[in-house]
């Protein structure tokens, strides 16, 4: 097993589709993406319900607009990430192949868990992105959580 570490924001005012997270493996690791967690708190009324599409899928280029999260290891003492997390990108990377697609209904946080076996990797130096393709009817307090786990390096 490698090692595991979480990327999150918080409190972040959503107003436009955009790249949630976009993780880039380093040149000599792979990435494996262990969940996903999405919630928001300022729509909490039938009447401000909507649904936004989530996509998971592989960039080819990096977006911009957000910030850089610090990428926690999991296990205190391991090393820092050794490739790079962006958050909240409103110009948005590249979409490429898309992996998974989701209708999130706001009104309940997004919680993706994939098995083993469904699991993304990331080969050294890709890039993956979690993407909010919807915008949103006005404007969204989110926050949200990426696991994911370096191999090699």
């Amino acid at each position: 097993m490698g090692r595991m570490y979480s990327a999150t924001f918080e409190l972040v005012a959503a107003t436009a589709a955009q790249d949630l997270f976009e993780i880039v493996a380093p040149a000599d690791s792979a990435v494996v993406v262990h969940g996903v967690w999405l919630s928001q708190s300022s729509d909490v009324g039938d009447a401000a319900s909507e649904m936004l599409n989530i996509l998971i899928h592989r960039g080819s280029t990096s977006g911009s607009g957000g910030s850089t999260p610090t990428a926690s290891p999991l296990s205190l003492g391991d090393a820092a990430f050794g490739g790079t997390v962006e958050a909240n990108n409103t110009t948005q990377s590249t979409e490429g192949t898309i992996l998974f697609s989701w209708d999130w209904h706001i009104a309940a946080g997004f919680q993706w868990i994939p098995t083993p076996e469904m699991r993304p990797v990331i080969s050294p130096s890709g890039r993956l992105i979690i993407e909010m393709q919807s915008t949103p009817a006005d404007s969204l307090t989110m926050s949200g959580t990426v696991i994911f786990e370096e191999i090699g390096g």
